[in-house]
């Protein structure tokens, strides 16, 4: 019996550090998995659910950027920066969710997503999306103002719609929206309408060969 108390007790703290490993591996899976600051997915788990999503007919890419970010961030601090990522981020979840979708935070202010909406119903729900994210980001009794611009594609559009390619459609639209000021704006053909490389619409970061974001 005391021999049997004694190797219980000496694997104790042999069995509490592996919990406590396994706890740190299972605390980096799920960060890795999640953006840590707006808690939306990463690119991988994003993928995976969008593609799923691409399957069903109805399904519409989306990608967001916020407009004149870089300016509130320089002039108010990379806390008030943070704020505004963080709302919107919950905002576009909000509304991904509300259409039977998913979104996710692709780096720096931009976002994607996936959701299920007819054709014709686009426009009106994407002009909801634009509203939610222009609406002020309350922040040490400031009211934080940025600017959206939105780009959709319909993959019905396409008879077998990869999600790379939807994708590089709406990064057009979304484009085509920054260009002109902001709001949100449909791709309407399957053909892409601006040279890309590397997949990415070309100058944007990320296109040239020693480029990144």
């Amino acid at each position: 019996m005391t021999s049997t108390l004694t190797t219980v007790l000496a694997s104790a703290p042999l069995a509490a550090g592996w919990s406590l490993h396994a706890l740190w591996w299972r605390h980096r899976i799920d960060r890795a998995r999640r953006d840590p600051l707006t808690g939306l997915p990463g690119r991988q788990v994003f993928q995976r659910r969008a593609a799923k999503l691409l399957r069903a007919r109805g399904a519409a890419v989306v990608l967001v950027d916020l407009d004149r970010f870089k300016a509130l961030n320089d002039t108010y601090g990379h806390g008030a920066g943070d704020a505004v990522l963080a709302t919107c981020a919950a905002r576009l979840c909000r509304w991904a969710e509300e259409h039977g979708g998913c979104a996710a935070r692709l780096g720096g202010d931009e976002f994607a997503a996936v959701i299920l909406a007819a054709d014709n119903d686009l426009p009106v729900v994407l002009d909801g999306l634009y509203v939610s994210m222009c609406r002020p980001v309350s922040y040490r009794d400031r009211a934080l103002v940025v600017g959206a611009s939105v780009g959709a594609y319909f993959a019905g559009l396409l008879p077998e719609p990869p999600l790379e390619r939807a994708m590089r459609r709406a990064d057009e639209a979304m484009y085509t929206a920054k260009r002109a000021g902001g709001g949100w704006n449909i791709a309407d053909t399957p053909t892409p309408a601006i040279t890309t490389t590397n997949g990415r619409r070309t100058g944007r970061p990320g296109t040239s060969s020693g480029g990144g974001r």
